[in-house]
């Protein structure tokens, strides 16, 4: 499985309602709240070989309050 992370930034007021659609379909492993230029940081895990942009592109950004998100590829975990 390969790890990566979004930080996902919301309409006003409709964060608790992204996070709750991201729990409902049940892709993400952990959501967060977070203070700063973004109001959500999930992580997820796909399939080695699963086109991440893709993934992204539809499954989280076609969730309705989403307004932008930032993708975080990373290297390993220590």
């Amino acid at each position: 499985m390969i790890p990566f992370f979004v930080q996902i930034k919301c309409n006003l007021g409709k964060s608790y309602q992204v996070a709750n659609e991201l729990a409902d379909a049940e892709i993400a492993s952990e959501i967060y709240s977070t203070a700063g230029d973004f109001d959500l940081l999930v992580k997820f895990y796909v399939e080695q070989g699963t086109d991440i942009g893709h993934f992204v592109n539809e499954k989280v950004q076609t969730i309705p309050g989403i307004v932008d998100t930032r993708t975080i590829i990373t290297f390993k975990a220590f």
